[in-house]
Formats: structure tokens, C-alpha cells, sequence
């Protein structure tokens, strides 16, 4: 991947971030949920966890902020390929020398900023509602390295599992095993209360040391295994960006205007 393509897809990704950021609509739509956290928030301020004096508002402050970025990275990143691809921007980009690759680093960078935005609107006023949360050098050093990387893991298995649909109300189907997934990976629930063979299935994914990295960032005395995460969520991003691109160029060249022009056509019968 040559310096020029990736210039191109930064390029491309900051557009299409500005574009969203300045659509009042789009806003709003990325706030609601975390402005529901907020409000929840409220209710578990003064509460702690079972068994220990570590404030439930806080732990359930940072699990929501782990599950925010999945909820972005993964299904998110599904839906905007799957609307991209009922619009005909997919076939376009096919036109394009290595349009794919840009395509696809476009819209890393914009689902990134939207999924970190989510995460800031959450925190800022959860600070002010819950204590126990911790702000230091660490906290911000785990931070720079824990969001990019964990983002990477999962956007590009987003965009594959985006490919196997067809229109963005299926997409909503990815909910189902993302929330699945994401129970089994100690996000909300303490890991060590589960099976030793499910314990073992939900560190497999990346949503597991997502966790773990914002809990040890953010919860004080809270167990931070660094390098095994930046190995496994290495391994998940340098897969995904592999696979990624090779299955959206397969699914681009079945692509053609008339396919374009049917969705449009079921998607407007839908409307009326």
C-alpha cells in the first residue's frame, strides 16, 4: 500500500468527518445514546459494586464506553457500507484504481471520529456524575494507543461482515451476535463467573481486551495486561485490514448499475 493511496483514503475520511459533523440531524442521531447513559448514570452515582468499594457508576461509565466503540466500530462500519453499497458510492469507488482500499480507509477514519465523539459526549458530563474515575499520564498514555488499535481490530471485520448484506435493515441483524459476543467478554458482567471454555471464547475476540485496557485506564487498581492486548488486537487489525479489502473488491466486481437501480427501487417501495 503505497504513501499515495493512504494520503488519498485520510483525505476522503476527513471529508466525509466533516460532512457528518456539520449535519444537525447526524448529531443528534450520534448523542442520543450516549445522552441515555448519561441519564442512567445519574440513577447509579452513589451505588458500588457488589462486594468491593469501587463506585458502579464509574465501572458502568467505562463497560459503556467499550461497548460504545464496538457498537461504532462493528455494526456502525456494517451499515455504512451496506447504505454505501444500496447509493451506488461502492461502484463508484470500483471505477477507481484501488478505489477500494480508499474506500475503505475513508471510512475508517470517519467511523473512527464518530465512535470516539460518542465515547467524549459520554464522558464529559459522566466525570461531573460519578466518582472513582482515574485521570493521569497513565490514563492518557493507554488511551493513545488502546482507541486506535482497538478500532482497527474491529471497523474492518465490520466492513466484511457489512459485505454479506444487502440492505441496512438486515445490518440490524449484526446486533444480535455483537451483543452476544460483547456478554461473553466481560464488558458488564466479571469473566471470571462464566465457564473456564466460554471464558477462553470471549478473550478470543477483541472486545474482551477493549475492555480490559479502559478498565485499567480509567478504574484505579485495575489489572491492565498491556502487551497481551496490543498483541491481540495487532493480530485482529492486521487481519481484518488483509481481509478487508480483498472481500470488498469481490463484492465490488458483482456490482453493476442495474443491481443499483433495483435496490433504490425496493428501497423507495419500502418508503411509499
Amino acid at each position: 500500500m503505497n504513501g499515495r493511496l493512504i494520503r488519498t483514503g485520510l483525505r476522503r475520511g476527513w471529508i466525509e468527518t466533516r460532512q457528518t459533523f456539520t449535519n444537525t440531524s447526524d448529531i443528534i442521531g450520534y448523542a442520543f445514546a450516549p445522552a441515555l447513559l448519561v441519564g442512567l448514570l445519574f440513577f447509579l452515582r452513589g451505588d458500588t459494586v457488589p462486594g468491593s468499594d469501587l463506585s458502579l457508576g464509574a465501572y458502568s461509565l467505562v463497560s459503556s464506553m467499550a461497548m460504545l466503540l464496538v457498537i461504532g466500530a462493528l455494526v456502525s462500519m456494517a451499515q455504512y457500507l451496506t447504505m454505501d453499497r444500496e447509493d451506488g458510492t461502492l461502484l463508484r469507488a470500483k471505477a477507481t484504481p484501488n478505489g477500494m482500499v480508499g474506500y475503505l480507509i475513508g471510512k475508517i477514519v470517519m467511523v473512527a471520529g464518530v465512535s470516539v465523539f460518542t465515547c467524549v459526549v459520554a464522558l464529559v458530563p459522566g466525570v461531573f456524575l460519578v466518582e472513582g474515575l482515574r485521570f493521569d499520564a497513565g490514563t492518557a498514555l493507554t488511551l493513545l494507543w488502546l482507541v486506535p488499535l482497538a478500532l482497527l481490530s474491529l471497523m474492518p471485520l465490520g466492513a466484511v461482515l457489512g459485505s454479506l448484506f444487502e440492505s441496512v435493515r438486515a445490518t440490524a441483524l449484526l446486533m444480535l451476535p455483537a451483543m452476544a459476543v460483547t456478554g461473553i467478554s466481560g464488558i458488564f458482567y466479571p469473566i471470571s463467573a462464566l465457564p473456564g471454555w466460554l471464558q477462553g471464547v470471549g478473550q478470543s475476540f477483541p472486545m474482551y481486551w477493549l475492555g480490559l485496557g479502559l478498565r485499567s485506564a480509567f478504574l484505579p487498581g485495575e489489572p491492565g495486561r498491556h502487551w497481551q492486548t496490543i498483541v491481540v488486537l495487532g493480530l485482529w487489525a492486521a487481519a481484518g485490514l488483509a481481509l478487508a479489502p480483498v472481500v470488498l473488491r469481490r463484492m465490488a466486481r458483482r456490482e453493476s448499475g442495474s443491481l443499483v437501480a433495483a435496490r433504490r427501487e425496493r428501497a423507495m417501495a419500502r418508503t411509499l
